[in-house]
């Protein structure tokens, strides 16, 4: 018999030792830190949020406690350390030739580590790129486009444009061949040239692995979390207040607009098809075409659940989510606890079965679910047209998406099923 009932939300001691732990998490070494001051940044204000991390860089005594536990507590092959910030360069080198000793000190016999580094790229220079190539960092670069969308908001402290830094970061990368990803953030200002932003990403900057995010901000977003907002005061999804440009909208101004972000999806995905599929990963494309296929979905919003995927502060607090840094969501510190009991405590399981749970009933009968599972919970923040509230704000464009390419995603997972498949070199 076994020991006792198993309940979803908890994973007992006896299971929990026996069972491989997989989780993922995102790292914030120099916390909000950045030599930039983009207009939509949902990160920067993190230093003056009322009991959050504050100011600060992640000590010696914090970065061996990280390492040390996330290696242990990781029991599959391979570890994934993921650098964020804020700017992580902003550390400099020696941060990182810590880090690497440290992993190569506490990784198990056999246990295979990687790392990435997301940076806006504006520091990099020929010491990075030796140092990235020679210890196979994998690299995001953060480019919202050509010059003109870029600039619009991803500008210096002093309001200075800095699409000719990023490109001169670009540039080092590729003369010392150090593989690279780029992440471009969909707002309310790029959002309408879809194949301008994509067809530079892939004939100019050279990217084959495009991440695209959409830029979705509730007004006040600096002081209040997700989900502890009103919900009888948000808006119907569709209504005016629920569209960025309206005096009383309920998102930032720089928000991307949901009707706009759907065409912005089927304008890439067509032109992925025509010219790109099978030789650039796109990152919504690819899960479409994955989860059609009967696999897990590859992008954290598109899963039925989530709360697997943490991240950790300078001082050592670890959250349930990077978009969820604030002190409703604080689970622990890596300092007092390990990482493996903080991820796989009951409150972080519920927040991870939540994402599903709490959808609303327009939701549950829609064709689209299990493309969607109601994308990101931290943009819930519409009604749906019969009061209940939990509808993403994004909803319209999503299902304008999903309604244009699920019929595609279909019949090329009906091709693949047909014939196997050549497995793509790993980046």
């Amino acid at each position: 018999m076994l020991p006792g009932p198993i309940d979803k939300y908890h994973v007992p001691r006896w299971l929990g030792d026996r069972a491989p732990r997989a989780f993922h998490v995102m790292a914030k070494p120099a916390g909000s830190a950045c030599n930039l001051d983009c207009s939509y940044c949902y990160y920067l204000h993190k230093q003056r949020l009322a009991g959050g991390p504050g100011p600060g860089h992640m000590s010696d005594e914090v970065l061996e406690a990280f390492v040390r536990s996330y290696l242990a507590d990781v029991t599959g092959d391979e570890v994934v350390f993921s650098w964020q910030g804020g700017e992580p360069t902003l550390l400099g080198l020696a941060f990182f030739e810590k880090a690497l000793r440290l992993q190569r000190k506490y990784a198990r016999p056999g246990q295979r580590v990687a790392n990435s580094l997301q940076t806006n790229g504006t520091l990099l220079d020929e010491d990075w790129a030796r140092f990235l190539r020679r210890n196979r960092f994998l690299v995001g670069i953060s480019i919202d486009g050509p010059r003109a969308l870029h600039d619009e908001l991803r500008v210096s402290k002093g309001g200075k444009p800095t699409f000719d830094r990023v490109m001169a970061g670009v540039d080092v990368l590729r003369r010392f061949d150090v593989p690279f990803n780029t992440l471009t953030c969909v707002h309310r200002y790029n959002a309408s040239r879809p194949l301008d932003v994509y067809r530079f990403l892939r004939r100019v900057v050279r990217s084959t692995y495009l991440q695209f995010i959409p830029v979705v901000e509730l007004r006040g977003f600096e002081s209040t979390a997700p989900q502890a907002w009103t919900a009888a005061r948000l808006p119907r999804v569709g209504s005016p207040e629920a569209r960025p440009g309206h005096a009383h909208s309920v998102v930032t101004e720089w928000s991307v607009d949901p009707e706009a972000y759907g065409e912005f999806l089927c304008k890439v995905w067509d032109d992925w098809l025509r010219r790109d599929i099978g030789k650039v990963v796109v990152n919504f494309c690819e899960t479409l075409v994955a989860q059609h296929l009967g696999q897990p979905a590859q992008v954290c919003v598109y899963g039925e659940t989530c709360g697997k995927a943490v991240a950790i502060e300078h001082d050592g607090s670890v959250y349930a989510c990077d978009h969820y840094v604030y002190a409703e969501y604080r689970r622990g510190t890596v300092r007092e606890r390990r990482l493996g009991d903080i991820v796989f405590d009951p409150a972080q399981v519920r927040f991870g079965y939540a994402k599903s749970e709490r959808l609303p009933k327009r939701c549950w009968a829609c064709p689209f679910l299990t493309d969607c599972w109601g994308e990101c919970p931290k943009s819930r923040f519409v009604r749906t047209p019969d009061d209940e509230p939990g509808l993403n704000y994004l909803c319209p464009g999503l299902r304008r998406f999903f309604a244009h390419a699920v019929p595609q995603a279909d019949a090329i997972a009906a091709r693949l099923r047909s014939r196997p498949l050549v497995p793509r070199p790993r980046m």
